[in-house]
Parts: structure tokens; C-alpha cells; sequence
């Protein structure tokens, strides 16, 4: 076979990427872990499973932007689940610990614990998916029987007019609220809430949130409003910053630092004095963690991101459907990760975060 250069994503279009180099065939090696240009280890995956959601979160998919013309990607061209489970599978060789499932919402795609399970027959995953609540209740023992383990849920505001205006669909908290319990009853407990926290539109439910879930063993994450693609609005006088939210929540229920569980963890955690759980804050704008970031991201459509604020991705289902050994997509695999230099967060400036970048709902949070 003849070599292959990479294709690049942008905006859904793919251009050749030349300096990425031929791709070199080979013998497959179980486990060749690699590292980027800042010796940033390759670790967790972030797959979306579909660029649908059934909310309209003003802060990730604004009405105005994704509206009843929006038009999404045609099933041609997501990534099918086995063409998922085989670029897990050559991730996993270049040292992949974790996956998380996301879209969009990725309880929207069709039969996705069939996914689940492909998945988790890899083995020696830790396998994870973030929702928006809504089809948990009725979703959560399935998801469990097909081997998730783990499982994150936004939830923006336990005050429902707030949460209702958040999510632009008019969706209840309190259906929320029952997912919730039905995935702990399933087994998926203990369970993370992220909280995206926004100065004049959610920020005095701050307290609240962390009260209503203190004792319950799920750890609730104050996540700063972050100027992921071009369509939220993004300002940094919206930005609460993670210190700001601590102070808060510490005057009432005190709390202390905790050492990080794992390195690269992106929350930053600290547990109430009473010894009666654990929050967490992730701080992207004001707190840069790009120095320990060892994520990649697949989108709906088999592009490659190597940050949440990128322009651009790598094209790999252009390899895969155009008959790609799996010694070419572990080379490919390789050779963007080797040459990742992104550090988006450390070098934020306001040109910057007014660039156009691909949205959050195409590539997952």
C-alpha cells in the first residue's frame, strides 16, 4: 500500500497536511506509548457518538446558531460503532487508559450499548460517558449491563426556571434529578454533576448545588464559562472564576484541599472539613492545566482534536475508509501525538478567544 498523508479537518473540509509526513507500515506493537512535543503522555479519549442534542444549552448550542435549519451531520458520514471500536482499540496500544462517550448527546445515538459493549470487550479501559440527563432514567440499567462503569452529568441549576432558560428546551430539573438516581441504583455510583458556571445567569445557585448533593457520595464540578468554538457569546466578564465559587461555597460549608487523584486530572478537589464528600472545580480560563493535558478527542465523523479549543482536526476516517491497515492508522495515531503542541489555556489572549474554533457539540466537552 502506498503511503498516506494525513488529511486535516477544517470546518469539515480536509486539506492535505504535508509537514505531518508520510505514514510509515509496520509491524503492530502492543503497547507503544507516546508522547507530544511537551512530553504530555497520550491517556484519555473523548469519542462523540453523535453531534445531535435534544437541548440548547445557550453557553454549547444556542438556538440562534443551531436552529430547526441546522443541518447535522448525514449518517454517512458518523463513524460506525465497529470503525469506533477499531480506532479504540489502535489508541489503547499507544497507552489510552480511559474513554469517555460524548456527543452532542450521546444517549441520542441509536442502540449505543451495543457500543458500550464492543467497547468494553477491549478490556483494561476505563469506560465513562457525560450526559445531559435527559434519557437516564429509562437508559441507566442498560448502560450498566453493557459494561460503562462510570458516568458524568450536567446539570447547570437545581433552580428549575434557571435550569429551564439554561437548556432552552424547557427540560426539568427534576427528571434530571431522576436519571440520576436510577443510574445510582443501576450501579454507576458514585456520579459527577458538572455545574458550567455563569456570572448573572446561574452563579447564585452555586451553593445550592453543592448542599443539595453534600453526603450523597457524588462529587458535584464548578466548571468556568469557556469559550469553546464561535457561537456562545463567550465573555470573560461572564467567567465566575473557580476561586470566586470556593469562597462561596466555603463560607457555609467549609472546606479544604485535597491532593489530585491522578496526574492530568482536570479538577482540582476539595473536600468538606465534616469529611462528608468532595467537590471539584475545573478552571480552564484562570487556571490553565494545559501543562499536564493528555486528552484527544474523536469527533462524530472520525476527526482527530488534540484540544478542546482547537481549529482543526486530523481526518482519520479518510484512512479508514479508504483502506487503511491498522499499522498505517497506529503510525498516523502517532505522529499527530508526537507533534501536539497545544496549550491553548496558557496562551489565551482576547484575539484568541474570539477565533473561530470547532464547537464544543461537534467534539464533546
Amino acid at each position: 500500500m502506498t503511503d498516506r498523508i494525513i488529511p486535516l479537518v477544517d470546518a469539515r473540509r480536509a486539506i492535505p497536511l504535508p509537514d505531518v509526513g508520510p505514514l510509515t507500515p509496520g509491524a503492530r506493537v502492543a503497547d507503544t506509548r507516546v508522547t507530544d512535543t511537551l512530553g504530555r503522555p497520550l491517556r484519555d479519549l473523548r469519542i462523540s457518538v453523535t453531534d445531535r442534542c435534544n437541548f440548547r444549552c445557550t453557553y454549547c448550542m444556542p438556538k440562534d446558531v443551531f436552529g430547526p435549519d441546522h443541518k447535522f451531520l448525514p449518517r454517512s458520514e458518523v463513524l460506525s460503532f465497529e470503525e469506533i471500536t477499531r480506532l479504540a482499540r489502535i489508541f489503547q496500544e499507544h497507552g489510552i487508559e480511559k474513554i469517555r462517550l460524548t456527543g452532542g448527546e450521546p444517549l441520542l445515538r441509536r442502540d449505543l450499548e451495543r457500543l458500550i459493549e464492543m467497547l468494553a470487550n477491549l478490556g483494561g479501559l476505563d469506560l465513562t460517558l457525560t450526559t445531559n440527563g435527559s434519557a437516564l432514567a429509562r437508559k441507566a440499567r442498560s448502560l450498566r449491563d453493557a459494561g460503562l462503569q462510570r458516568l458524568t452529568v450536567s446539570l447547570d441549576s437545581l433552580d428549575d426556571a434557571v435550569f429551564r432558560a439554561m437548556n432552552d428546551v424547557d427540560f426539568p430539573v427534576a427528571a434530571v434529578l431522576e436519571g440520576i438516581d436510577a443510574a445510582a441504583a443501576a450501579g454507576l455510583a458514585p456520579i459527577k454533576i458538572n455545574m458550567v458556571v455563569q456570572r448573572g445567569v446561574n452563579d447564585h445557585t452555586v451553593v445550592e448545588m453543592a448542599r443539595r448533593f453534600k453526603g450523597s457520595g457524588h462529587v458535584v464540578r464548578f466548571i468556568e464559562f469557556m469559550d469553546v468554538g464561535a457561537t456562545n457569546g463567550w465573555r470573560m466578564d461572564d467567567v465566575v472564576p473557580s476561586a470566586e465559587v470556593i469562597r462561596r461555597i466555603d463560607a457555609v460549608l467549609p472546606l479544604e484541599p485535597a491532593d489530585p487523584n491522578y496526574y492530568g486530572e482536570v479538577a482540582e478537589r476539595w473536600r468538606y472539613k465534616d469529611g462528608t464528600g468532595e467537590i471539584g472545580v475545573i478552571s480552564s480560563v484562570t487556571q490553565a492545566f494545559c501543562r499536564t493535558c493528555t486528552r484527544a478527542r474523536l469527533s462524530t465523523d472520525g476527526a482527530l482534536y488534540t484540544c478542546l479549543f482547537a481549529t482543526s482536526g486530523y481526518d482519520l476516517r479518510a484512512l479508514l475508509r479508504g483502506g487503511a491497515s491498522d499499522a498505517e492508522l497506529h503510525s498516523a495515531i502517532g505522529r499527530i501525538w508526537r507533534v501536539r503542541g497545544d496549550r491553548y489555556s496558557e496562551i489565551r489572549t482576547a484575539a484568541t478567544a474570539k477565533a473561530r474554533k470547532v464547537e464544543m457539540s461537534y467534539i464533546g466537552g
